[in-house]
């Protein structure tokens, strides 16, 4: 991996996993067959250093995954222009890892993770959710193997 021009924006690494736990949403970056970049955004979670993301049992990622399972993954956290100085206030991290399809045993505490994020007052309703339709779920993990982050603030 490249070094950071702007060394002095880095963040240390827990700050960068801390701020891709807390970020909504990221944008995966996958290539396929055909050589053609391909980004999604996607909602996600992260447990310990892995990313976890759903999606239908076709499509596009993975397609691509299954041709070459190497991916980065994106996320921008708070933004601010600074319209006097021509600059803005940031934060982002990059990842870049291995995707892997889940087998349906390995799902359960992922989308656990899910319900967790993304509906907290509805934790037994998303028992009761997973329970239904964790088979009809494709769940995907990222193995992150180098993560960055850089900000401004």
């Amino acid at each position: 991996m490249k070094i950071m021009r702007r060394i002095e924006r880095q963040m240390n690494e827990m700050e960068a996993l801390e701020l891709l736990k807390n970020c909504e949403y990221g944008i995966l970056s996958t290539c396929g067959e055909d050589s053609k970049p391909y980004g999604v955004p996607l909602s996600y979670v992260v447990i310990d250093k892995n990313i976890y993301f759903h999606c239908a049992g076709v499509g596009a990622k993975l397609d691509n995954i299954s041709v070459n399972d190497k991916v980065s993954f994106t996320v921008v956290g708070k933004t601010k222009v600074l319209q006097g100085k021509f600059s803005v206030e940031y934060e982002s991290v990059i990842a870049f890892g291995r995707a892997i399809v889940l087998k349906e045993e390995e799902k359960y505490d992922p989308l656990m993770e899910f319900i967790r994020k993304y509906s907290p007052e509805f934790i037994e309703e998303g028992r009761s959710y997973i329970d239904k339709y964790k088979g009809k779920s494709t769940l995907i993990k990222i193995e992150i193997y180098s993560l960055s982050g850089k900000h401004r603030v």
